[in-house]
């Protein structure tokens, strides 16, 4: 009788969860580590390009966040959901990189315009063009495109961005809400416009 085959080591690694991937990275197996980074890599880079609306620039955040993943590895404590801790750190990287843009514009303006305070930008864009995601992600406030982007992007639970955002459920199912309520206003106001413009002569 011959023996079994051997089982695919990939195959084998798909089927670990997160957090064995990530136990095992942190006892030095690269294998391990590169499998974690390839599973979890796109969903990191949809968050942050929910945010920034740059691809070049999602991708530097992506590999910001992945430096700073394997410089604090170590504390992770195994047996605790891993998404949470990923996308805590996520969540600092994308912090960091505003303030970064928002001294460096800053700066700028101030080169520009001596003597002069810079103007502050609108928060939200004048009309709704299109329904994609983004774009409709890019009107809501940044503490409620978080949420959402953590929620229904990323898929976390309530809790699970609870504990990414340092906040409670609470707070996250009220900035949700809030985030609905204003999606479902811009939905209704483009496409008002859309039937307006199909209307007109």
């Amino acid at each position: 009788m011959s023996d079994p085959p051997s089982p695919d080591p990939h195959t084998q690694r798909e089927a670990e969860s997160l957090e064995a991937l990530m136990e095992a990275y942190q006892r030095g197996d690269r294998a391990a580590a590169d499998t974690l980074i390839e599973r979890v890599s796109p969903a990191l880079h949809r968050f942050f390009a929910a945010h920034v609306g740059d691809r070049r620039h999602a991708d530097d955040l992506l590999q910001d966040a992945w430096f700073r993943i394997h410089k604090a590895r170590h504390t992770y404590r195994p047996g605790e959901r891993l998404l949470p801790w990923l996308y805590a750190i996520a969540r600092h990287v994308k912090v960091d990189a505003f303030r970064k843009r928002r001294s460096e514009r800053y700066e700028e303006s101030l080169d520009a315009t001596p003597g002069r305070a810079p103007a502050v930008e609108p928060a939200v864009t004048n009309g709704v063009q299109a329904l994609e995601m983004e774009q409709l992600l890019a009107a809501l406030p940044g503490s409620q495109r978080e949420v959402i982007s953590l929620l229904k992007i990323s898929g976390l639970s309530l809790e699970e961005v609870a504990r990414a955002t340092s906040s409670s459920v609470g707070s996250v199912k009220q900035k949700a809400h809030r985030a609905y309520a204003k999606l479902r206003t811009l939905l209704s106001e483009a496409g008002q416009k859309a039937k307006a413009k199909r209307s007109a002569p």
